[in-house]
């Protein structure tokens, strides 16, 4: 049959299925589309076969990857759009990319599956005297393919000639709004801007990100490479203490504090950020949110900045999931961010770069995030964080006026 479709549209003049046929009632056919899928090699990434819960990993992680399951098998179902799959190498990224195209295909739909790299060496060979395949049949057959699998985005060589050829691919797909998965473990402030401008387009593409290590070796990834959570597990809203020796000043900073921070926890939205001295008591609340949205989400980082630029900094040329993209990634992206101790007066430019970096994608992004600063620290921060920090529409500052807590409990004067 032929679908009465406007003569623009990919599908105008082709052949489609009668509804009448079920598409699971022909193996022959649903084995020959999985060889011209180029599922074949993939054949045992299906959803069966995905790990949701593996030992070794935190509960936030195997939430990353249950939640990551759900979205990618809805999908399959109804592949509508974009889906964007983001993760450190090995996180199971391909695996369900793969496992979407294997249920397009038992539902009778052809599916292109490629690598980034894969797919402009086959553009490249086209051009050869001894090509079976000419350019435009093959770039033809990639732009307008039912639905599109392009694994790793990221990893090819960007050259000018690349850049062009996957603008003029993903373009058109865009244009048309034509079902299309793309994996890729780099961060969207790196790819090319025609590119990234369409990846974020949320009336188009579900990004899913995956906060989870290398899949292949979870066993190595027991203690979190980059929250320290754990350490403040003890600080809690209950036992924040808002009255020894304290003036009725210093308990009316303290409790309406507490409460911003309650309320916070409860549906966390926007920023929200901490700013008072040394021992006010910042740090306390900043980890007590975390822990309570860690109980009720899973899905928290909390890290100092100077523990996070040493793990930046050490992490490059580390491999699994210690190195340097899974960490960047698994700050940027998390579901929520405490950032403890921000001053930037005495970074080295490459800091104040990477804190720019990552806080200037959870402002766009509007993900929520807890920033504390030491009051002497809040006239020397970085002038383009401090933009955005001041943005009373996306952030809520609040500050603790208040001794140091070692002098309340002493009843010392400030």
């Amino acid at each position: 049959m032929r679908l009465d479709v406007p003569v623009d549209h990919p599908q105008f003049g082709k052949p489609v299925r009668c509804p009448n046929y079920r598409p699971t009632d022909d193996y022959d056919r649903i084995e020959r589309l999985r060889e011209l899928s180029n599922l074949t090699t993939y054949k045992t990434l299906t959803f069966d076969t995905f790990q949701t819960a593996l030992p070794g990993l935190t509960a936030a992680q195997n939430s990353s990857l249950d939640s990551a399951w759900n979205r990618a098998y809805n999908y399959a179902q109804n592949p509508q759009g974009w889906l964007l799959l983001v993760g450190g190498v090995g996180c199971g990224k391909t695996h369900l990319a793969a496992a979407i195209g294997h249920e397009r295909v038992k539902q009778g739909d052809t599916v292109v599956f490629v690598t980034t790299p894969d797919l402009l060496d086959h553009l490249r060979s086209t051009y050869g005297p001894s090509s079976e395949v000419g350019y435009d049949e093959l770039f033809e057959r990639l732009r307008t393919a039912p639905l599109l699998v392009v694994d790793d985005l990221g990893a090819e060589n960007p050259s000018p000639w690349a850049r062009e050829k996957l603008y003029q691919l993903m373009n058109y797909r865009y244009s048309l709004a034509l079902p299309t998965v793309i994996t890729t473990n780099s961060g969207l402030d790196q790819m090319e801007p025609r590119l990234r401008s369409r990846m974020v387009d949320v009336n188009l593409v579900r990004q899913v990100n995956i906060a989870a290590p290398d899949y292949r070796n979870a066993q190595d990834s027991g203690r979190d490479p980059v929250s320290d959570l754990t350490i403040y597990a003890s600080m809690r809203f209950d036992n924040f203490d808002t009255r020894t020796n304290a003036t009725p000043d210093e308990q009316y900073s303290l409790n309406e504090t507490l409460a911003a921070a309650r309320e916070y926890a409860e549906q966390p939205k926007k920023w929200l950020v901490l700013v008072g001295g040394s021992a006010s008591g910042k740090t306390h609340l900043a980890a007590a949110i975390g822990n309570a949205v860690k109980e009720k989400e899973g899905e928290v980082v909390f890290v100092t900045v100077p523990d996070l630029l040493d793990k930046l900094r050490q992490s490059f040329g580390s491999t699994g999931s210690n190195q340097y993209d899974t960490i960047f990634s698994a700050v940027r992206d998390t579901r929520l961010l405490v950032l403890d101790d921000l001053g930037t007066q005495n970074a080295t430019p490459w800091a104040r770069e990477k804190l720019f970096q990552l806080l200037n994608y959870r402002y766009v992004a509007a993900r929520p995030t807890v920033i504390t600063i030491h009051l002497h620290e809040w006239d020397q921060i970085d002038q383009r964080i401090a933009t955005r920090i001041k943005d009373n529409q996306r952030c809520d500052i609040r500050s603790l006026r208040v001794r140091d807590y070692p002098s309340r409990r002493s009843n010392r004067k400030g």
